[in-house]
């Protein structure tokens, strides 16, 4: 498997291990709200391609679903082993290092799968249109897809909130993002908050790469959507108000002149 060193560097500095939990919360809180709505049932068996040290994997086997993760980092797999371990009436299926260009996962054998990070991570259409293939080999008729995206516009966006817009080499990645969809940080290492080499999607690119793929009714959500540039960390401790903000995202979750605006977006889609 061939990774670009400065994706490998920027995941093995530890940048992402408490995302989801911090400032990254409500990605994390929509996103399981997503899942919990176009999942089957469990125990249906979900293959989590790119799934880390199994921030959405250990949850879904906790719910009774058959998931096994795939990544290509080892040390991801080998947290998600040692977490799968410390839930012992309710492991992963399986967790092992893997390309999600070229699945071990025999044909029409899982009832979903997860590309909740490889298509970022694949900066060439013909890269990911293979993750994409293999997606749709490995599903059963019927199964879902459920795949993310950065937006395109995340950086500029980002980059005006925190100010980081102010220093040259910032803008100047936001300028290569917008030119070519290919975000590229010069200082990995002494900058990790400005990510590492990724493709960026516009909500349109997204849609016809997933439906090119053979997924025809492949539909396009936003995940934080409205609330991505609000503080919502204490709202989102607090049971009402959270149920509320979470409702204000759902009901404008399809808005496609808003969809940009949101940092990541979730493509949906069924195999026929």
């Amino acid at each position: 498997m061939d990774i670009d060193p400065d994706i490998t560097l920027h995941y093995l500095q530890g940048v992402e291990s408490h995302r989801l939990t911090t400032w990254g919360r409500l990605e994390a809180v929509r996103t399981r709200e997503l899942l919990a709505r176009y999942l089957p049932p469990a125990p249906a068996t979900v293959l989590d391609v790119g799934g880390a040290e199994g921030a959405y994997a250990l949850p879904l086997a906790a719910q009774g679903y058959s998931v096994h993760l795939v990544d290509p980092v080892t040390t991801h797999v080998e947290a998600a082993r040692r977490a799968s371990d410390a839930q012992p009436t309710a492991p992963l299926a399986s967790a092992s290092v893997g390309d999600a260009r070229q699945l071990d996962a025999p044909d029409g054998s899982v009832d979903a799968v997860l590309l909740l990070g490889p298509l970022y991570h694949l900066v060439e259409a013909e890269d990911r249109s293979r993750a994409l293939l293999e997606a749709f080999r490995v599903l059963r008729p019927g199964g879902v897809l459920v795949a993310a995206a950065i937006s395109r516009f995340a950086s500029s966006l980002d980059g005006v909130r925190t100010g980081a817009i102010a220093d040259p080499r910032f803008e100047s990645i936001v300028e290569g993002d917008l030119r070519d969809g290919v975000h590229r940080n010069p200082d990995v290492e002494g900058h990790p908050e400005w990510f590492t080499l990724a493709f960026l999607h516009t909500p349109t690119l997204l849609g016809d790469e997933v439906r090119a793929s053979g997924f025809s009714d492949a539909a396009v959500l936003a995940v934080e959507g409205v609330g991505a540039w609000m503080d919502l960390d204490t709202v989102l401790d607090e049971p009402v108000g959270r149920a509320a903000v979470l409702r204000a995202i759902g009901r404008l979750e399809r808005e496609p002149s808003l969809l940009g605006s949101s940092p990541h977006l979730l493509a949906v889609a069924h195999r026929p």
